[in-house]
């Protein structure tokens, strides 16, 4: 049995500082010194998961293998790394509240008054040491800021866990801001200095700050955030912006992060493997060429909304040797406006996921000037859905055609609920998630796309096409190229007579990732090259 080393990542100051991303650099960095990691991350707010809450708030919601509705920082951990992110690697103040209670209607307790401290932390301790003896480092994220009151349980949770365990096993690694000052011209360190101080009031001494900035920071400056911090200046890194998050681990190590994990938590460096990764964020940082990619949805006000979905057209990209330029569309602006004008300039159109009435439209009016224009199209999930209906109206015929979704009184329904179907149960919030089969027909682009019969992809999506209009696309031209055969469920169309043209019920990009780019992306960004030339 390994034994496991734990580093907590906490931040200050104000969020949206990184600290997912430097959670999983740092995961990065110890998997290619030949070490195995996870990386836990855990929410502070009372949503039991983030399943329900709205992409323009909180960002897109990630799913794992196992089906769980997870942060969009374990997409970043999943294409950092190569850890594979499950249900016990996102745990929100909801869940942990949520089997408290369940304790205590059961009577576990026996009659205890259930407080904070010791049965919450407890509890979260618990989900910190799951995993325990099965990878050498857990990486534990603390969502939140320190100062916040929801996060105060977590942050005792891990001070606890300090006292526990020895010096070397536990490292505290502190993210904070250290804002450039335009009018003055210089660096201000007194936010970090106020961070760290609320930190060790807290019970925590950080042994490594990581001070995000605009521009690289001064050895002069480390100085003094270590005196007026108690951390050593060697442990001061500066976490400075850059062209690509993909430098981040990178950049890291050269400011000495590798070297002092090592050293605190004891370790002898069995390899170093990161000439790939180098080599990768070279070429990403030099392409020359540019393909532009109209993204259709209803969240695009947020980029995070998307966050999987950018990262997989940028990983295509990079493939091709292209950069992917984004043009972000709010389907309902397209409402009376000329497309031909709108879409002048466009490479290639996608329709993402998403929930509701709000946008169909639109959605439809650009996938049917995609399809008669034969510019390359990818819908994925709510996108492929919307291009079958598109199909069965505007080719097929049949005007009234929709789904239930949007309206259940039409009388030619192209997608049921999933109850609505035979032998189908519901599934998790009514919703299909996590990862499923998915049988390819032979002959088809998907096929040549995949190069395999069978592959497994992961899903989430509450409504499912409808068998009774397979025949019908069939017929008028529309192949279904997948199928999931243990439930009979379509999952991939295409159409022939177009020189690109997908649409897939599940969500490729969450298994997209730079050294290993899906090759849906692959291929769409490369149609969409190609269509630059015509």
């Amino acid at each position: 049995m390994k034994k496991t080393k734990y580093i907590f990542v906490t931040g200050g100051v104000l969020s949206s500082l990184g600290k997912g991303i430097a959670a999983a650099s740092i995961g990065n960095i110890l998997e290619s010194y030949g070490f195995s990691i996870t990386i836990i991350k855990f929410d502070p707010y009372l949503n039991v998961d983030p399943g329900t809450m709205s992409p323009l708030q909180h960002g897109e919601v990630f799913v794992t293998d196992d089906g769980a509705e997870t942060d969009l920082d374990l997409g970043h951990y999943e294409r950092f790394t190569q850890a594979r992110m499950s249900q016990k690697n996102n745990w929100t103040a909801g869940r942990i509240y949520h089997q408290i209670l369940r304790k205590e209607r059961r009577g576990d307790y026996l009659g205890k008054t259930v407080q904070v401290i010791p049965h919450v932390t407890d509890e979260i301790n618990a989900a910190i040491m799951a995993m325990d003896g099965q990878y050498d480092i857990i990486i534990s994220e603390i969502g939140g800021t320190v100062g916040d009151i929801e996060s105060l349980p977590f942050l005792e949770s891990i001070r606890q866990i300090g006292l526990l365990l020895e010096k070397e096993n536990v490292i505290y690694i502190h993210l904070t801001l250290v804002p450039y000052i335009k009018t003055a011209g210089e660096l201000k360190t007194k936010p970090t200095q106020h961070s760290v101080k609320e930190l060790r009031g807290i019970g925590i001494q950080p042994d490594i700050l990581l001070c995000r900035s605009e521009i690289p920071i001064s050895l002069e400056l480390k100085k003094k955030i270590a005196l007026f911090t108690n951390v050593r200046e060697k442990d001061v890194v500066s976490a400075f912006d850059v062209k690509s998050i993909y430098e981040i681990p990178l950049i890291f190590k050269k400011e000495g992060l590798g070297n002092s994990l090592l050293k605190k938590l004891n370790l002898k460096q069995k390899k170093d493997d990161s000439k790939k990764w180098q080599a990768w964020v070279t070429r990403a940082n030099n392409l020359k060429k540019e393909v532009v990619i109209g993204i259709v949805g209803k969240y695009v006000k947020l980029y995070d909304s998307y966050k999987s979905l950018f990262e997989a057209l940028f990983h295509g990209g990079v493939e091709n040797n292209v950069s992917v330029k984004l043009d972000l569309i709010e389907s309902e602006d397209l409402l009376g406006k000329p497309l031909d004008e709108r879409f002048r300039k466009i490479n290639g159109i996608l329709v993402p996921g998403g929930f509701g009435l709000r946008g169909i439209k639109g959605m439809m009016m650009a996938i049917e000037y995609a399809r008669k224009n034969k510019i390359p199209f990818f819908g994925i999930c709510l996108g492929m859905q919307i291009a079958t209906i598109e199909y069965v109206r505007n080719v097929a015929g049949i005007k009234n055609a929709h789904s239930t979704e949007f309206n259940s009184q039409t009388p030619n329904k192209i997608f049921l609920k999933l109850k609505e179907l035979v032998d189908i149960k519901e599934m998790g919030h009514n919703m299909r998630l996590g990862e499923f089969s998915c049988q390819i027909k032979k002959d088809t682009l998907s096929y040549k796309i995949y190069n395999k019969v069978k592959i497994f992809e992961r899903h989430r999506h509450r409504y499912e096409f409808n068998p009774r209009f397979e025949s019908v696309i069939e017929k008028n031209g529309m192949t279904i190229s997948g199928k999931n055969l243990e439930r009979d469920l379509v999952e991939m169309v295409e159409l022939n007579d177009h020189p690109w043209y997908i649409g897939c019920q599940f969500h490729p990009e969450f298994k997209s990732n730079p050294m290993k780019p899906h090759p849906l992306f692959v291929r769409f960004i490369s149609a969409a090259k190609s269509n630059q030339t015509k």
